[in-house]
């Protein structure tokens, strides 16, 4: 289940002053508005499903429908942004904060370099561009040259570049188009030297990696069976396929590769090995890592089944000739890196053993294989041999996220960035033989990281598990006061929660706020166990680490009573409308972006299928009670004063679809819950994140955070 990337660059200084205790219980109190928002009225039905015995009511049922096929719910829509405009405008810190982080957005930034035959590509955006422009040069030190610059795609900007891939002798590159954040995807080749595309065009792209044959004449790819008219934002994502694109030939002449049409819930990605004379294809069901393999001869010959029980991770790292290393958790819940050959592919040799941290990439590069791991949710990197002989450490900048490492076995060059909370990223150059790195592309600071702390800390769960927190605050605020806080979770599907540079979340902290990350179980930190003790019927361990890291920054003064703001996207939206029902006394404010509200019926819509391996069936009796005891639509209750909640989302989100929120704050809006505002902001034009153009980043992050400082009493100046 995807996620919304938290990091994104950052820079300067806010005048603003951080309340006492006293002051931020006065100020929050005080801004309970004397009348109650008058709400759009929401038609309420009397669709009610009875399922294993229990009559469950869903009365916003017709929320559910397309936003733009159904002008019902898009007037609905039209409602409900007209009311929360009119309230966002009132904030006293939403111009200030939307200022504010434009300027710390307002610099050069660069993505990572890829090297093709003597070229390398890589994205750069000048500050505020919408969107990111690709770049190519010849030679490391060569002039860049703007080979794609997708923000003369639409004029509002959100016609996005999304994955892209150069031949290997960097002759074409094959990218794709992402329009309005939908998931997806319109491929095309460009050719490099004259920049003009050369007309191949594929469609009902999803969820798929890019694979060019060695020889550059074709390449691989995975997609979706045209939807029907009308259904190409809601129906269910099956029969996925792999093929292969010749240029220069129509689509409808693509060669289909592998399907599995008995099995159509299945997945499927293809990958070129490094010689060059395999692909390999990994499918999966679901979002686990639980994977099979199946083994092409590009030169002809029948497929080799490597992996079909779907029980383990397999991530390919290199073959000589038949014989594979790959990173799994098989009999390693942390990782570890094995070989094989082919031809026997159930008897592994160990290259190197799960330890402490975990495992989370292997790659190689020239003779070397670079290993990345995780140590208490800390990026760690190493150098080994290709038979798992350790040769040096990579020296990281400080506390951090690495991330990258990609190469091929001809060349010892490789790029990676890191980045930190304080820290925006900077991309270095590692050469594999001398183990030395280099600076790439460095941001010029406008500020001065060291003006910031980022302290981690472990608290008690209620089951007395012991979970990581990053903390994050400006040095020198008053620590024996309270302070409003930004409290951020995700908790599931294997996701880590690790550092990174976000420019809105400076502001934050410039305003005189804490920012604080947990690292919940159900993500990746830990690695298997962690993410088993966070999914299916032990989901109340995520939301219970949740409360429990917000008791933690009251009971240690870092937030006072009433100062805690909670925020969380995808799984972290389901994270804070649980959290929020739960403890609504917890919090003062309440941030879930586009979340999955209703456990019920998730799974019948995009791509919400996957993800019942982390939520469970609702059509098993079992899952359902354990759904239905969490799940946010369901468990709002009348008589309790809840935190003042903003929900977030947007009208072309085919990841989780916007009828999650709808409904849930429809439900909020109907309740009893006191007086604080319960309101929806519905972005147009944008998805579940990734492509959202830079305006429209900055404009959500001002509204969300100028409402979380109104009900935390930050006060912004």
């Amino acid at each position: 289940m995807p996620r919304i990337p938290l990091r994104a660059p950052l820079a300067l200084a806010l005048l603003v002053t951080a309340p006492s205790v006293a002051q931020a219980a006065d100020t929050a109190s005080a801004a309970t508005p004397a009348a109650k928002i008058a709400y759009p009225e929401t038609e309420r039905g009397n669709t009610v499903d009875r399922q294993f015995g229990v009559d469950v009511a869903d009365p916003y049922r017709w929320l559910e429908d397309d936003v733009r096929v159904n002008p019902k719910v898009a007037a609905w829509v039209a409602d409900q942004n007209k009311v929360t405009d009119a309230y966002l405008a009132t904030l006293p810190g939403r111009d200030t904060f939307k200022k504010r982080m434009t300027e710390l957005y307002n610099y050069e930034r660069f993505g990572l370099p890829r090297k093709a035959g003597t070229r390398y590509f890589y994205t750069r955006n000048d500050g505020l561009q919408p969107q990111s422009v690709l770049y190519v040069r010849d030679g490391l030190k060569g002039e860049g040259r703007q080979l794609i610059d997708p923000n003369s795609w639409a004029k509002d900007g959100a016609t996005a570049l999304g994955e892209w891939d150069p031949s290997e002798d960097g002759k074409y590159l094959l990218y794709s188009v992402q329009d309005g954040g939908t998931d997806w995807r319109i491929v095309r080749v460009k050719d490099v030297a004259t920049g003009n595309d050369t007309g191949d065009e594929i469609r009902w792209v999803k969820f798929s990696g890019l694979a060019w044959a060695k020889d550059g004449s074709g390449f691989f790819y995975s997609r979706f069976p045209e939807p029907k008219e009308g259904q190409a934002f809601q129906s269910l994502n099956e029969n996925h396929a792999v093929y292969f694109h010749k240029l220069g030939t129509p689509q409808s002449a693509d060669t289909l590769i592998h399907a599995t049409p008995a099995k159509p819930k299945l997945n499927h990605a293809a990958m070129v090995t490094d010689d060059g004379q395999y692909l390999l294809v990994v499918s999966s069901e679901g979002t686990d890592e639980r994977f099979g393999l199946t083994l092409y001869p590009v030169k002809g010959g029948k497929p080799v089944t490597l992996v079909d029980d779907y029980a383990n991770n397999w991530e390919y790292v290199a073959n000589e000739g038949t014989r594979f290393t790959f990173l799994t958790n098989k009999d390693a819940p942390r990782a570890r890196l094995v070989s094989f050959d082919i031809r026997k592919p159930g008897v592994l040799t160990q290259l190197v053993a799960e330890n402490e941290a975990t495992l989370v990439g292997a790659s190689r590069v020239g003779n070397r294989i670079i290993l990345s791991y995780l140590g208490d949710a800390k990026s760690e990197a190493e150098l080994i041999g290709l038979d798992g002989k350790p040769i040096s450490t990579i020296r990281l900048a400080d506390i951090g996220s690495a991330k990258g490492f990609g190469g091929n076995p001809k060349d010892s060059e490789t790029f990676y960035e890191f980045s930190s909370y304080a820290t925006p990223t900077t991309i270095y150059r590692l050469d594999t033989v001398t183990g030395k790195s280099e600076v790439f592309a460095a941001p010029k600071l406008t500020f001065d990281p060291k003006q910031y702390s980022v302290e981690q800390r472990f608290y008690k769960s209620k089951d007395g598990t012991q979970v990581p927190m990053f903390v994050i605050m400006k040095k020198g605020l008053d620590r024996s006061k309270g302070s409003p806080t930004l409290l951020y979770g995700y908790g599931g599907f294997n996701v880590s929660m690790t550092p990174g540079f976000s420019p809105t979340k400076l502001a934050w902290m410039e305003a005189g706020g804490v920012f604080a990350v947990a690292n919940l179980r159900g993500g990746g930190e830990y690695g298997k166990a962690w993410h088993d003790g966070g999914r299916l019927d032990k989901k109340q361990n995520v939301f219970d680490d949740f409360i429990a890291a917000g008791e933690y920054l009251i009971a240690q003064g870092i937030a006072g009573e009433g100062q805690l703001a909670i925020e969380g996207g995808s799984n972290g939206g389901l994270l804070v409308g649980a959290v929020a029902n739960q403890r609504p006394d917890l919090f003062g404010a309440a941030l879930p972006a586009v979340g999955v509200m209703d456990m019920l019926r998730f799974d019948r819509f995009t791509a919400g299928r996957y993800w019942v391996d982390d939520y469970g069936y609702p059509s098993k009796e079992a899952d359902f009670r354990n759904l239905l005891a969490y799940s946010p639509y369901h468990n709002v209750r009348s008589g309790k004063a809840y935190p003042a909640i903003l929900v977030t989302t947007a009208d072309t989100d085919d990841r989780v679809v916007p009828g999650h929120s709808f409904k849930y704050t429809a439900e909020l809006q109907h309740e009893d819950i006191g007086p604080k505002p319960h309101l929806i902001r519905i972005e147009t034009r944008a998805g579940h994140g990734s492509g959202k153009p830079t305006d429209k980043v900055i404009a959500e992050a001002a509204d969300k955070y100028a409402f979380a400082a109104k009900w935390t009493g930050l006060t912004v100046e």
